[in-house]
């Protein structure tokens, strides 16, 4: 077997798996669609309108535009890379096919620390949604169970429970979780669409007046960082979600019509959403009674004399989150699921269940280990690494698509992204000026745990994988 400077090729189409680790192909064009919107639509569009409006003004809607033009190009990429490569494992796969087992493992590695924290962040988030709604009611709860030994607390009990209880959900069968998280999807949509049709009306353009008062560049303005670009650096990170699509390929039904439709039609619908809804907020109240708001769609309805509709907006947040959380650590558990058919991981951990299809086990282990997070530890300092490892495998996702472009054209391809060169470049450059945009406490974070990984796979991963100890694995058309 050759091997390039970066490990070995895993190759195209050519790992076949026996049924125990092989994932069960149960869903749709429909489920996919509503796996993108799930991870998509979440805190973001609840939260981020009010901080991109203090960074941007009214120009937040352009924020939202270049951050899914950016994201847009990203997903155009995992579209051609996901029907090329109908695996399980998104960007950590296609790395692996195209440059390289070590390359592929500091993806995976990222991959890992997006998703974790992802689902850790969400469910803290869950918890004070749940708790505020709890005590407006004036039932008050324990506080030594609602905080991690950071506050004072001795545990966060609802987000250890909201986690078991997603991964006890995703336990019962793929396809099950999958149709639960349509009917949350709907509930979400739908109180965005209540939220944009009593906000228009109200629309005062003299609200939209600077429409650009920081500028368009990033620059300091009374200590802060404003401006169109800062705000887009934000905003972003309420797009990121859509990758959770790819890691469905295996259990996708038709990949090759199915991928493109739910990456594409996710990323497609959520950006419309974001721009409607930052337009109705916005036209209905002026950017800096929304900014750094917690509750800014909330805050417009009350400020319109919505009362009912600004409760039913948090009670949609409340139903919100725990959809993000089932998608996120269903593309955790995946990941980890590949990574252990490879070898890098520990090979037990790559077994399915008999009768649902589904890695019970990988999935377990990941639902606990998200649980201990959101229970214990302080997640606020830490949850841009989160970011970090998205903008790395959005990055490798369009770098692997130009290069298979070059060393192998002829490879047929379901879905061509249009202009690949072109689409790619702006990816990679969009998501290189985001990731440098992060705090360097976070960039020096991220550094330290890709140091921590390349550790492990030096120590585990490189001498246990299949690809070395397995004879007759050859490279595949990506090499």
């Amino acid at each position: 077997m050759s091997t390039r400077i970066w490990g070995p090729i895993k190759p195209i189409g050519g790992d076949q798996h026996s049924s125990e680790h092989r994932l069960r192909a149960t869903l749709s064009w429909p489920h996919l669609i509503a796996l993108g919107i799930g991870a998509i639509v979440g805190t973001g569009i609840y939260t981020l309108t009010g901080v991109g409006a203090d960074r941007a003004g009214p120009a937040v809607i352009l924020a939202f535009a270049i951050a899914g033009a950016v994201c847009a190009c990203a997903a155009l990429a995992y579209a051609e890379m996901a029907t090329l490569i109908p695996t399980a494992g998104g960007a950590y796969a296609y790395t692996y096919s195209v440059a390289g087992e070590t390359l592929g493992w500091i993806v995976g590695w990222s991959l890992i620390l997006e998703y974790s924290l992802a689902c850790s962040t969400v469910a803290v988030g869950w918890s004070g949604y749940l708790v505020g709604w709890i005590q407006s009611a004036g039932v008050e709860l324990p506080a030594l169970l609602l905080t991690g030994p950071h506050a004072g607390g001795l545990i966060n009990l609802p987000a250890v429970l909201v986690s078991l209880a997603v991964a006890g959900l995703l336990i019962l069968g793929t396809r099950e979780s999958a149709t639960l998280n349509i009917v949350l999807v709907v509930i979400k949509l739908v109180a965005l669409a209540a939220f944009v049709a009593l906000t228009l009306p109200a629309y005062d353009a003299a609200n939209m007046q600077p429409f650009m008062p920081y500028g368009f560049a990033s620059s300091e303005v009374d200590g802060t960082t404003r401006g169109v670009m800062a705000a887009a650096a934000i905003v972003f990170f309420a797009f990121y979600g859509f990758d959770a699509v790819a890691t469905s390929a295996e259990e996708a039904r038709n990949p090759g019509r199915d991928l493109t439709i739910g990456i594409i039609g996710s990323m497609l619908a959520c950006t419309l959403i974001y721009m409607a809804v930052a337009v109705s907020a916005v036209g209905a109240l002026d950017h800096r009674a929304l900014a750094n708001s917690a509750e800014p769609l909330a805050l417009v309805l009350r400020t319109l004399d919505h009362p009912l509709a600004a409760w039913a907006i948090a009670l949609a947040a409340l139903i919100a989150l725990p959809s993000v959380i089932l998608v996120m650590m269903y593309g955790q558990s995946r990941i980890f699921f590949v990574m252990a058919r490879d070898g890098l991981l520990p090979r037990a951990l790559a077994t399915v269940s008999t009768r649902t299809g589904a890695p019970t086990r990988i999935t377990a282990i990941t639902g606990v280990f998200v649980a201990i997070c959101a229970g214990f530890f302080r997640l606020d300092e830490i949850a841009e690494l989160a970011n970090a490892g998205t903008l790395i495998a959005f990055i490798a996702v369009a770098a692997c698509m130009m290069i298979l472009r070059r060393r192998a054209p002829e490879m047929p391809r379901i879905f061509a992204c249009p202009a690949p060169n072109l689409i790619g470049t702006l990816a990679i450059v969009g998501c290189l000026y985001l990731l440098f945009s992060l705090p360097t406490a976070t960039l020096v974070r991220f550094a330290a745990w890709n140091v921590i990984g390349v550790a492990f796979y030096l120590a585990y991963g490189r001498r246990r994988s299949k690809l070395r100890t397995e004879p007759g694995q050859t490279e595949g058309a990506a090499g």
